[in-house]
């Protein structure tokens, strides 16, 4: 439109139109500056070399790190198990601990039509599973109010001990529980499932009754999760954006060795870190590179997402700036080469130590000359790793500190897809549910232990006015 806008055609205008159409035009010629450096920045950005979710990569996408050459090298198999996998079977239950057994016995030669007699020691056994008809287990109880001959007071019967004023059993609870917080249903769908399948009657408005007891069975363990968080000598931290009613808000996540936490806070600010740590955390705390990280005093930034810096910059088309990206993500490879063969158990702490020596050393060279180079492209990030060099090789100092935060990825991923599935929740006592059940499911999987039960175990706590079980793990030997 600028260019279609001459000098002749303003001049043709009053004075006022003529100040209107220069200050447009000015403006448009501002915005365009910004678009083309917005889209400088943007482009070439994918997964491999930026902070970008894998999922904003189409499946079928070739990755840029991907050559013919290196895809060549790949032998073809077949798809499946290949030779040497161990197999797996689902064992055949004991025939004690079968519902049924029919004993099915060959009645005539399948040569010469001969009656067979006998019984064969060995059968062979085959068994089907099935699943008996769903029905709920009603219990009516039929409280009684009788009137005193002498004073004339009514009494009531009350219900026995444990038994809920509420509708619903403790494995209901659970599992409406269960249904939305691992496996990420809507409360429609829940009530559809409970409905359907299970031949309970249900709405939605119910759901969310259910939702709210399973949380307040499990917040006293989710608390005594919090609040055992300082005290825990490695942690790896992350945080997601998410949704509380139509504002923003964010997802936290904090990884021990054996339980998780989550938590849903209105900011991403430092303030989250110390409202859940303490100003004095005395711990490790892995995590990528964030501002709100730096009031702790003990980081080990995330190799992964360095790997994923240094990508962005082979692949930036600046010359000098590809060759230092390509440096270090060769030093980078070794880095991992040798804390795979660590992990493997095929090296001793002591040799690992040993191995990243020359690593250290020539990924410190490298930040030096790339902190030197002037370069906007890469200076600042090589200045800032070359500073805080003890917040890239913590993982050589402390035990159960690893290199990378893939443990809190790993945690956030269940929550990321149920966020993209429900857009968040539309409540403060939705976000305390989320987080309550990210947390029951996310440790319960850590521990091996088996969610359901747990719930059911809290809700008749909760009913019994007891303290449920604790999901703290047990000191070690």
């Amino acid at each position: 439109m600028s260019s279609s806008v001459t000098e002749e055609i303003i001049a043709r205008q009053s004075s006022e139109a003529q100040g209107i159409i220069r200050a447009l035009l000015a403006e448009i010629a501002a915005l365009r500056a910004e678009l083309d450096d917005v889209r400088r920045q943007v482009q070439g950005k994918t997964p491999q070399n930026s902070s970008l979710p894998p999922s904003s990569q189409h499946p079928h996408a070739k990755s840029a790190a991907k050559t013919t050459k290196s895809s060549a090298k790949k032998p073809k198999q077949k798809r499946g198990g290949q030779p040497g996998h161990t197999k797996h079977e689902r064992p055949l239950l004991a025939t004690k601990d079968c519902d049924a057994v029919a004993s099915l016995k060959p009645t005539a030669c399948r040569r010469c039509g001969r009656k067979l007699r006998g019984r064969d020691g060995a059968p062979l056994r085959h068994q089907v599973w099935e699943l008996p008809p769903i029905k709920p287990h009603v219990t009516e109880y039929q409280r009684h109010r009788l009137v005193c001959s002498g004073c004339g007071e009514s009494t009531c019967a009350a219900l026995p001990a444990g038994v809920p004023t509420s509708t619903a059993g403790p494995r209901l609870v659970a599992l409406a529980g269960l249904l939305m917080g691992c496996f990420r249903q809507s409360k429609r769908r829940t009530a559809l499932f409970l409905e359907q399948i299970l031949g309970q009657p249900c709405s939605p408005g119910w759901v969310v009754k259910l939702q709210n007891q399973a949380c307040a069975a499990a917040r006293p363990s989710y608390d005594e999760l919090v609040a055992a968080l300082p005290a825990e000598p490695v942690l790896a931290m992350d945080e997601t954006p998410t949704k509380e009613r139509h504002g923003k808000a964010w997802l936290w996540t904090a990884v021990a060795p054996r339980f998780t936490t989550f938590a849903v806070r209105p900011s991403r600010a430092a303030t989250a870190v110390s409202e859940w740590l303490g100003d004095d955390f005395p711990g490790v705390v892995g995590c990528d590179r964030a501002r709100m990280y730096l009031s702790l005093p003990r980081l080990q930034w995330c190799w992964a997402h360095l790997k994923r810096d240094f990508r962005a910059l082979v692949d930036s088309g600046d010359t000098r700036a590809q060759r230092l990206g390509w440096d270090l993500g060769a030093a980078t490879k070794r880095l991992f080469e040798h804390w795979g063969a660590f992990r493997a158990g095929t090296i001793s702490r002591c040799a690992l130590v040993r191995r990243m020596g020359p690593v250290r050393k020539r990924i410190a060279q490298l930040l030096t000359r790339g902190a030197a180079s002037g370069r906007k492209l890469d200076a600042g990030m090589c200045r800032e790793l070359a500073a805080h060099q003890d917040r890239l090789w913590a993982f050589l100092k402390h035990d159960g500190v690893q290199p990378t935060n893939n443990a809190s990825e790993r945690a956030l991923r269940h929550a990321v897809i149920w966020r993209k599935l429900s857009f968040g929740t539309q409540s403060a006592a939705g976000s305390r549910f989320v987080e309550t059940m990210l947390t029951l499911v996310e440790t319960c999987r850590q521990q091996q232990r088996n969610a359901f039960d747990y719930l059911i175990q809290a809700v008749e706590a909760q009913r019994a006015r007891r303290k449920p079980p604790s999901l703290l793990p047990l000191p070690g030997p």
